[in-house]
Order: C-alpha cells, then structure tokens, then sequence
C-alpha cells in the first residue's frame, strides 16, 4: 500500500496509534498518540524557532472534521499547537494486498460475466436455427407451373422437393435438440455463479470495513502545525506525543446484564456487559474502551426572539442572503423548447431467451384474443379498424401530434374522462355565502439546504420544467460515514438515551479490547455490580395451584442499573432470558424463575348460606379457606401464598373478615399486582416441611339486595 507522498517539501508523515474510545449513546470520540521527533530547520543564529509542520495518518474517513482537537500531554514547553485540519489524500493498494473476500468476489463476477455472455451467443444461435427455412427460388417465364401467355396453354406442374424439405427439417430438430442442451446447462451454471457471487457479496458486505475494498480511495490525514512561544525553548532531541481526538458518528452501544445464582443460599453476582457496535472504518485493537449514556451532540444554542419588544408582535426577518426567485423563469427556455428535436434511434435487437419463440410467432394468449376478436366499450366502431402506420425515417423530426376525434369503440368512458380533465385549467368557483375567508398566503421560507451556498446547484435546460433556471441542493456524494449504523437491538435491549433519563452514567472496561468494524454486535464485559439477592417462591392458589419460583433483585447500588436484557443462570446452567426495567438505587425487582415441581399447594373451600336478623332479613355467606404446603428440597424456602377477599361499592352489604392461622394480612402498599381486596401469606418452610393455612369472610347481605351472576360458591 502506497501511503506517502514524493515531495520531499512535504511535511513529515507521522503514524497514529488508536489508545482509546469512548462510546457515546449514538457516536464515539476516538483518542489516538503519535509519537515522533520535530523535524529540524535551519534558521538564522539567534531567531527564534520557526513553526512545524507535522501530517498525522492512519486516520478513518468517517471522522468530523469540526470535532478535531489535539493536544500535546508531555510538551515539550513553550511549544503550543495553533492548527489542526483535515486533508484528503489519494490511496492506492496493490491489488495482491486487497482482502481474500474481495479478490474471490472479483472472480466470481468475471466468472458469471463470461456465463451471461455464452448465454447471450448462444441464444442468437438458437434463434438463427429456428429461423431456418426452404426458401423456394424465383420464377422465370419458363418455369413448370407458370401461368401460360393468352392462347397458350399452362405450362405443368413442377415437383415439390419433399425429400429435401424433411431433410431439413430433421437437421433443424436435431441442432436444437443439442442447443437446447447446451442451454440447460449452461443455465445451471449460471444459477451456481450467481449464488456463488451473492454470497461472497454478503460475506464481504459483513467484513470489517477498515480493510480497503477497491485499488483506489481516500485515506484522511490531519495537518497539525506547532508554533513556538517567545520564550521557547530548542527542539528536544527525544520524540514527543501528540495526542488527537476525534468524533465518528457509526457506533452505539446497549447495557445487558447476567445474574449469576447459586440455589444453595442467597449468593450471586451481577454482571454489567456492555453490547456494542461500529462500523467507523477502523478497527478497534487493543484499545481502552469506556461506554457512556449521555449525547455525543447536543446543540447548546440560545433561542432566538422573534420579537424586539415584549408584547408587540413583529414579522419574522427574512433570511440573511436568499430571496424569492424571480418570475418568468420559464419563459428563458421558450426558444429552446421550439427548436424540433431527432427522434431517437430504433432499438437494437434483443437476443431471443432460451427456449422462447421466434420473434415474429405471436404468442397463445395474442392468438386466442386474435380469434376472440377486439374488445370495444361505449359507441359501437362505424368502420374498420385504422391501418398502421408506416415507421417514419430516423433523421425526421418529432411534431405534435395532429388532433382528432375519439378513434373507434371510446364512447362514453372517454368522453368523460375528457369533460372532467376539461375542468382542469378553469377558474376556482366562488366561495359560499358564509363560508370563511382563505387564509392570506405567507411569504415563502427557504429550506435549512437551500442556504448552504457551496453546495446548490443550477439546474439546466434538460430538467423538469419547475426545476429549471432555480438553485437546488445538489446530489450530495454519501461516503460510508454518512450512513447511520442502525443494526437490530438484541432482544429486550433498550437504548441507555431512553433508559437513563436525565442522568448520565460511564463505565469503564476492565482489559483493553478489541471490536472489529464489521457492524455486528460484540460483547464487552464491564465488571459486577452490588446487589442484593432473595429467593421467594409466589403462588395464586384460588387461580393456579402452580408455585413458582422468583428472585428478588434489590440494586443497593449508588447508580441506577439501565434496562436491557438479563440473562439468568443457576447453577451454572441458563435458565433464561428477561427484560430487566431501569431500577433506581434501593429499588426491588422481581425475577421469575419458572415452575418449582418441589413446593406443593393444595386449597379447599367450605360455602355456608344461613340468614340473620329480625325474620331472617339477611343472608349470610360464609367463605372458608383452608391451605396446605409442602416443601420437598433440600433447604428453607419462603412462600407468598395470595387470596383475595371480594370488595364491595354498596354501604349495605358488608364484609367482615374471620381471623386466620396463621393470621394474614393486606399488603402495606397498593401495587399493579396486587389488586383491590389482596391478602398476603409470607410463610417459612424448613427441608421437607408442611405448614396448613387458613382463613375466610363472611359476606352479609340485606334483603333489599341480592346476588346478580357470578358463582356463590366461590
């Protein structure tokens, strides 16, 4: 690769070494070091230091250059940098030096170019072969068979060439019968080469893209000059540093977690895992990375009053440098539109497919419209179809067409298609009595691009007709820089820009690392975060006699845990994926961990109907609860059996809850799982323990009222 200028006049080329990235919510700011000694000039004895020059690669296309800064960490003193900018410079790579992907899909491409032109020839040679055909030969006066002079008779019949004929016709057959052949398999080949070329076309689309792909592009450099103080001091004869930081907008980053969990007690770890993408053109290799949620970019700016004085309204001022274009644009292209242009030439022809009919045979369907005869709608035809009419010369200019009448068989569809095109140019109607007035027309405003002078363009004569004569943004060339990286969020992950809310969080890796700029996401480990563990077990008796087992995660951190993926082991086995929400420091999460086959619940009612009061006014519902739970593991687990009690808008039914045995309890604060009328069990199983539960309530309703629906029974 070929890298480096020939002008010895040139400034001295210093390789850059990428040290550390910091990946943002969208965008990353890359830090690289150059390490080099200042190139010494001669100067007059006693004048100070003259400024240097220094060109720094290695770079990536896709930096911005507004986001360039340089800084000198080590010195030397009394040396301070006053210029950075960026420069595009040509690069050549041999073609022995492109990657194996790129050589092997060149191949692949001329490969399937040699298949499609064999195809090409040996289509034409199959239809050459069809067209073959005995042609008889002219006739002469003498000739068997010709119509005799008046008062001579007919001169006889000459024999029909039969043998010759079938002899033909038999070669004809035979040749496409091999050509045919030929055909199908060249046709499988080009189908292998075609699929050949795709993959390797996907293969190199997913490859780093830090690696060049064609012989010739652009590398960036940045020309960066120092200039001395007053008071500097000589050149040091040691290398210095120069440290460069830049912006690259393709890469982006989401948090995902793993929970660690042993099943023997309430140990386990957390670990923070950051998933990252980038696609920046540059390798990162050995590099510190460190991941942050806050905007790379964030604009600043102070708004801007419209109105000088409080309270008055003024009109908007118009844009600094545009005005309306002016009228008649068009009409500066009238002479231009009257001079008659030349036709276009006739199409060459194409190649008949393989397998397919002479060009001239007309196809199934024309022949069955043919005998059919033609379709017409509206007025019935009054004469016979028009001729065709004969192609006109090559070199004859194009005219108008000259107006006539419907042709034959468009009646009324035409007709009214042509009325209500008619009211096209007409002038609007008046608006209704009553009605309310149009709205008074604004001013133009000119687009945010059509103030970017350098980069309008003049349209010409050859555009649309409300194009030209005006400046329009022209056709911006998209490097690989001005293409958003957007690949697809792994499952359950959330963007730490939504999650994080109005703090902002970094994290540090634990080694340098290497991500390759291929845009596929990479896995970066980013250490463990404090935590508090509580196995519980939850179960609903009155709907699913199921228990299931959960994971009580308390962030006792002082940072808030972004939402993302967790991924669940226990025992050093997956189990699962969740999603985990954002969690405020000292929040609780709950984590469910599937059926646990080991915990029993087993539930049984007992309904009772009696009245009471003066006559038996009332009508009493008695609910007992009875339940009973079984632990069959190993060690002590807790169990949040729930109920729920019915809850009533009518003062005069009441409901009075029965003690319980153990006696249970509302939960101390309303939540979304936990509806109105919830009673919580929080019991202690010891290895192989059984514990029995019970309670009820009494529902008591006056006469007045009566139960509408439902089953009484529970």
């Amino acid at each position: 690769m070929t890298d480096e200028r020939t002008d010895t006049t040139a400034p001295p080329a210093w390789p850059t070494v990428l040290d550390s990235v910091v990946v943002h919510a969208s965008g990353a700011v890359c830090r690289r070091l150059a390490h080099g000694t200042l190139p010494v000039q001669s100067a007059p004895e006693g004048s100070p230091p003259a400024p240097r020059r220094l060109r720094l690669t290695g770079l990536p296309s896709s930096l911005r250059p507004d986001s360039l800064r340089a800084a000198l960490p080590e010195g030397p003193a009394g040396w301070r940098i006053t210029e950075v900018r960026q420069e595009a410079e040509a690069r050549l790579t041999e073609p022995e030096q492109l990657p194996e992907l790129r050589t092997r899909l060149t191949q692949a491409e001329q490969a399937e170019a040699a298949l499609w032109s064999r195809s090409g020839r040996l289509a034409t040679r199959i239809a050459q072969t069809a067209e073959l055909h005995a042609v008889p030969p002219p006739q002469h006066p003498t000739d068997p068979g010709r119509p005799a002079a008046p008062g001579q008779g007919a001169q006889p019949l000459r024999r029909a060439p039969a043998e010759a004929l079938l002899t033909l016709a038999d070669f004809v057959d035979e040749r496409l019968t091999v050509l045919h052949a030929e055909a199908e398999a060249l046709g499988e080949q080009l189908r292998q080469a075609t699929r050949e070329r795709e993959l390797l076309a996907d293969r190199l689309a997913r490859a780093s893209s830090a690696e060049p792909t064609t012989p010739v592009g652009t590398s960036a450099v940045v020309l960066l000059t120092l200039t001395p103080d007053e008071d500097a001091r000589p050149l040091p004869a040691e290398p210095i540093a120069v440290a460069l930081e830049y912006r690259v907008p393709d890469a982006r980053w989401v948090p995902t977690y793993q929970l660690d969990h042993r099943q023997d007690g309430a140990s386990g770890t957390l670990l923070l895992r950051a998933a990252v993408a980038q696609r920046t053109g540059e390798d990162w290799s050995g590099v510190r990375i460190a991941f942050s949620s806050a905007d790379l970019h964030r604009p600043a700016g102070l708004p801007e009053l419209r109105s000088i004085r409080i309270g008055r309204r003024q009109p908007a001022p118009a844009p600094s440098g545009w005005r309306e274009p002016p009228s008649g644009l068009g009409d500066l292209f009238a002479d231009y539109d009257s001079v008659p242009r030349p036709t276009a030439p006739a199409p060459r022809p194409q190649p008949v497919a393989l397998g397919a009919a002479p060009a001239g045979a007309p196809r199934p369907e024309q022949l069955r419209h043919r005998a059919a005869g033609p379709r017409s709608y509206g007025a019935v035809p009054s004469g016979p179809p028009p001729a065709a009419a004969a192609p006109a010369a090559p070199s004859a200019p194009q005219s108008a067409p000259t107006p006539s009448g419907p042709p034959p068989g468009a009646g009324a569809p035409r007709l009214m298609h042509a009325q209500l095109a008619s009211f096209d140019g007409a002038p609007p109607a008046p608006p209704a009595p009553g009605a309310p007035a149009p709205p008074e027309p604004q001013p133009p405003h000119p687009a945010p691009d059509l103030l970017d002078y350098a980069g309008l363009t003049l349209a010409g004569p050859t555009a649309p007709a409300g194009r030209r004569g005006r400046l329009h943004p022209g056709a911006r060339h998209r490097t690989a820089a001005d293409h958003a990286l957007a690949p697809a969020l792994p499952p359950h992950a959330v963007p730490p820009r939504v999650s994080a809310g109005s703090f902002d969080q970094r994290h540090d890796a634990e080694a340098r690392t290497d991500v390759p700029s291929d845009g596929v996401w990479h896995t970066v480990g980013l250490g463990r975060l404090p935590v508090a563990l509580r196995p519980e077990y939850v179960c609903v008796p009155a709907v699913d006699p199921t228990v299931y087992a959960t994971l009580l995660l308390a962030n006792t951190g002082d940072r808030a845990l972004l939402a993302g993926p967790l991924e669940v082991t226990v025992d050093d086995a997956f189990l699962l994926t969740t999603a985990l929400p954002t969690l405020a420091p000292g929040a609780t999460r709950r984590i469910g961990l599937g059926v646990a086959e080991s915990v029993r619940v087993t539930r049984r009612t007992e309904s009772q109907e009696s009245t009471a009061g003066l006559r038996g006014s009332t009508t009493v519902l008695t609910e007992q609860i009875h339940l009973e739970l079984a632990n069959r593991l190993t060690r002590p687990v807790t169990v949040e059996v729930r109920e729920r009690i019915p809850v009533t808008g009518e003062k005069e039914i009441r409901i009075e809850e029965r003690p319980g045995t153990p006696p249970w309890s509302a939960p101390a604060t309303p939540l979304e799982i936990h509806p109105p009328g919830s009673r919580l069990w929080q019991v202690d199983l010891p290895p192989g323990g059984r514990v029995a539960l019970s309670a009820g309530y009494e529902i008591r309703i006056p006469a007045g009222k009566a139960l509408t629906g439902g089953n009484r029974r529970s």
